[in-house]
């Protein structure tokens, strides 16, 4: 069985939501689904305490993932995770639907340690970069 966990924004939710769908259809498992929040945060209902609980499953999704997927744009959450997901030594691979990873103006000293995988073009070859380095998984 493998695990994967998706960081990115809110703004790339529908996005994150396919990457997560995707994948569990070819067998892996999603470490923590944090699109379940936007509800809360979208209903201005989200309190200290949720983003305290929030926090601690984030973390401990991408400690527990095999693969860590970062989603551009991303947000805050999703460099502090990406740090986490470096620190730990996770298979991290960030995507970008263009080219904004090597942009010198908006890229990240981070972006380009050696260890990262990257992937530029659609969330289907994201996938298969995934998949196809894993080889298929059996389902659940």
């Amino acid at each position: 069985m493998k695990t994967f966990y998706v960081a990115s924004s809110f703004r790339n939710i529908v996005n994150v939501r396919y990457v997560a769908q995707t994948l569990e259809s070819k067998g892996y498992v999603n470490t923590y689904d944090w699109t379940q929040n936007a509800w809360a945060r979208d209903a201005g209902t989200v309190t200290l305490g949720d983003l305290r609980s929030i926090g601690q499953h984030e973390r401990n999704a991408v400690i527990g993932a095999d693969v860590v997927v970062i989603l551009l744009p991303g947000g805050k959450g999703t460099h502090v995770e990406l740090g986490i997901a470096i620190a730990q030594g996770r298979r991290t691979i960030l995507h970008s639907p263009d080219e904004v990873i090597n942009n010198l103006q908006t890229t990240s000293t981070f972006y380009h340690l050696p260890e990262l995988e990257k992937c530029n073009g659609t969330l289907d070859d994201l996938v298969a970069m995934i998949v196809g380095r894993e080889g298929t998984v059996a389902a659940v």
